[in-house]
């Protein structure tokens, strides 16, 4: 099995997490630090829960990390993407579609990241 966790956007790869590495002690505080801010609650939408268990985190998270992508925000990206992997050690790949403004997040659990190869062609 694998161990790194892939955020795709509209199937590209964007970025590539590899659990392997140790992840440094002032970025684990962030993470931490991002936990007891949710601990007092997270707007999804209109709604405010106040309680979030980690599916609510993982979908919050994974949303700002779209937004994160989207404004070239690569420290955002970064610890966004680390906490995803950190806290849902099984979740393989995070598919970020953006279509027409439209953005829709898939977590995937169950399936590898393919890398993609690039194709040479012969003039």
């Amino acid at each position: 099995m694998d161990n790194l966790l892939a955020v795709t956007l509209n199937g590209i790869a964007q970025l590539e997490y590899d659990r392997n590495k140790t992840l440094p002690p002032q970025q684990q505080l962030y993470l931490e630090k991002m936990d007891q801010k949710m601990d007092e609650g997270i707007q999804v939408g209109e709604d405010i829960i106040t309680n979030p268990d980690i599916q609510q985190r993982a979908q919050f998270v994974a949303a700002n990390l779209a937004n994160a992508i989207l404004s070239d925000n690569e420290a955002m990206c970064a610890a966004l993407t680390a906490y995803l992997a950190n806290r849902l050690t099984d979740l393989r790949q995070v598919k970020i579609n953006n279509t027409d403004g439209e953005i829709s997040i898939e977590l995937v659990f169950d399936e590898d990241y393919q890398k993609q190869v690039p194709v040479q062609f012969i003039h």
